[in-house]
């Protein structure tokens, strides 16, 4: 027996060495040089074992247990060795369990571009090849929106897709990652199946993959790749790379009038801010190139990795640039959108700020003018629990059904499959319609911008309309507070500490006297619990959000901890205060309405000394 040992030895690229019509050929000289036909071995193994189907030995990880929506951990995380890979095999043993051939499947690949992505696409399509799965379609560059994802799924009826996002979480490589899985309606995957996915990335011995996967699909290129599988039953990966933005675009012109739009857009002044994540691409296409709003409109729409070092969450904090250039007045209207862009904010004139959840009313009721929605009709509304009852004050005026369900748009799903629902909406920048199983970003903007080209007076601003519906409806003034990366036992205890009075026999009919003299009056408290609305079956006995209703139900404050953050806990404390006279709740300040409100519950809880914050670090 012959001993030996492998080493590594670093090397670099020659030029030149470029195949003939029969192979390589130099003059011997140039083959003696050090390295050089080494180097070309090397390429020839690389590619001749790319396709090699290779079973790879692995352990579980803890923790890869999908939350809100998907797995998010710092990229550190996600780049130890195998631990992306045991992820995505997860996904596909979950997806690919019960398909009769899974080289009939057809899977679609996309993501923000955030740090770590074209590795995981990589990982993806090396797994996707061990797995016998036939077909990929990868965005160009990988950058993909999550809402096009959703509607490539579904025109392109493939069997679902795997997101590479962490939404609204910062980016670069001390920043956050996430993969999520999609099912076939385009939807993100429902508890049962990331309850699958969690429970097979707790047993995984082995996960399957190509000997080499670096460089086999150049991302930068549309067209396709054909990856001739060697060993077992042998097969093809045909992997295609595809625009980003044309299926998308062709979807939204069939929901609005595009003609409309334009014209409403060449005698008004927008500002659109990408926040250099993945909806770049989508504003120049649509919003500058299709629709003609001036180039000088859109701004921060280069896709970054690490998103240019800011935080790609569209609020009053981390978008507070652009709150301040239409605080100018220089303006008419102004958004902004999240990462992956599936999360909105509506600004209008003088920075004026519109809360997720009026947007969501607003939208609701103004559903007409959208050719989508004139010509099929409007089911029914759905809202995330912690999100105001604007929505709720629309339906019943106009007798039509509104959904109450945990936080993730997962929950809406089957509502919309159903038939049942055409618009949805969470209070965390989300809103979105029936036309895809994601929230929409830049359907949102476009909903918005149809409605004030639809105004009565020829093209109405966003404050007033805003006013116009108060006074109509009323409104529930609102705010939420968020504690963001706090140490996670001390959330837990304080929400141990808040359930434990929820509980208590004296708790209903408790009075708290605020410094201001207010009174609130605990009317009902419970720990949110939900039912499916099409099956009757309760789905969770709790855990959603510990809720408290004061004064006959007319004030709610909600304590949660969130499911979107990749380390330490995030405490969101929702305020939510009613005012019916249409008068006093066009002209009031929020802020004062919901501060007798927030010292309550921030008593009840007591946040600060569980958490040792004293302010929160966003407040919306």
């Amino acid at each position: 027996m012959v001993q030996a040992k492998v080493i590594t030895v670093k090397t670099s690229p020659f030029e030149g060495q470029k195949p003939g019509t029969s192979g390589l050929r130099k003059p011997v000289a140039t083959f003696m040089q050090p390295r050089y036909t080494e180097n070309f071995v090397q390429a020839i193994l690389d590619v001749a074992l790319a396709g090699k189907p290779s079973p790879k030995e692995t352990s579980p990880f803890e923790g890869q247990k999908p939350g809100t929506s998907g797995l998010r951990k710092p990229v550190a995380t996600f780049m130890q060795p195998r631990y992306t890979e045991n992820f995505v095999q997860a996904i596909l043993d979950v997806a690919l369990a019960g398909k009769p051939s899974p080289s009939e499947v057809t899977l679609v690949v996309g993501g923000d571009g955030r740090y770590f992505s074209k590795p995981a696409i990589e990982a993806i399509i090396g797994i996707a090849a061990g797995n016998g799965v036939g077909r990929l379609l990868v965005a160009h560059n990988g950058i993909m929106s999550t809402p096009a994802v959703s509607s490539v799924i579904r025109a392109l009826k493939a069997d679902g897709g795997i997101i590479l996002t962490a939404s609204h979480n910062p980016g670069g490589p001390q920043g956050d990652f996430g993969i999520k899985y999609n099912c076939d309606n385009g939807g993100p995957a429902p508890d049962n199946i990331t309850n699958q996915i969690f429970a097979r990335t707790t047993e995984l011995k082995e996960y399957r993959t190509l000997e080499q996967t670096a460089g086999l699909v150049d991302l930068a290129i549309l067209g396709k790749t054909v990856i001739d599988l060697e060993g077992g039953s042998g097969g093809q990966l045909t992997v295609e790379v595809i625009d980003s933005v044309e299926i998308y675009l062709q979807l939204l012109k069939t929901i609005f009038d595009f003609g409309r739009l334009k014209d409403f857009l060449a005698s008004r002044k927008i500002l659109i801010d990408a926040m250099n994540g993945v909806m770049g691409p989508y504003v120049k296409r649509i919003l500058v190139e299709e629709l003609g709003a001036p180039a000088a409109s859109a701004i921060r729409c280069t896709p970054l990795e690490d998103f240019g070092g800011d935080h790609p969450d569209p609020n009053l904090t981390y978008a507070a640039d652009l709150v301040a250039k239409l605080t100018t007045g220089d303006y008419d209207f102004g958004a902004a959108f999240d990462g992956d862009g599936d999360r909105n904010m509506i600004l209008g004139r003088g920075g004026f700020f519109v809360t997720p959840s009026d947007s969501l009313a607003v939208l609701a009721d103004h559903l007409e003018v959208i050719p989508y929605f004139s010509q099929r009709g409007v089911s029914g509304y759905a809202r995330s629990m912690p999100t105001s009852r604007a929505v709720d004050l629309v339906a019943a005026a106009k007798g039509i059904a509104v959904y109450e369900t945990p936080t993730g748009w997962k929950y809406f799903g089957n509502l919309m499959d159903a038939g049942a629902v055409a618009i949805c909406g969470e209070e965390s920048f989300g809103t979105g319609s029936d036309h895809i199983r994601e929230k929409d970003g830049l359907w949102a903007v476009l909903a918005w911008l149809s409605v004030l080209a639809s105004a009565s007076d020829g093209g109405g601003s966003v404050e007033a309309l805003l006013k116009a519906h108060w006074r109509k409806y009323g409104r529930y003034f609102y705010s939420r507070y968020d504690y963001e990366n706090c140490e996670a036992e001390p959330c837990s205890a304080m929400m141990a500490h808040i359930r434990a009075q929820l509980t208590a026999a004296d708790f209903t009919g408790k009075v708290f006297k605020t410094a201001d003299g207010a009174e609130l009056t605990v009317h009902r408290a419970f720990d949110y619990a939900y039912t499916n609305h099409l099956t009757g079956e309760t789905e969770s006995a709790g855990g959603h959000g510990l809720v408290v209703l004061f004064n006959g139900g007319a004030a709610r404050a909600i304590f949660r901890l969130s499911g979107t953050g990749s380390s330490g806990a995030t405490v969101r404390l929702y305020l939510e205060q009613h005012e019916p006279d249409g008068e006093k709740a066009a002209e009031a300040v929020a802020a004062e309405y919901v501060k007798p409100l927030a010292e309550v519950a921030l008593a009840i809880s007591n946040l600060a000394q569980y958490t040792g914050r004293l302010v929160p670090t966003v407040i919306t």
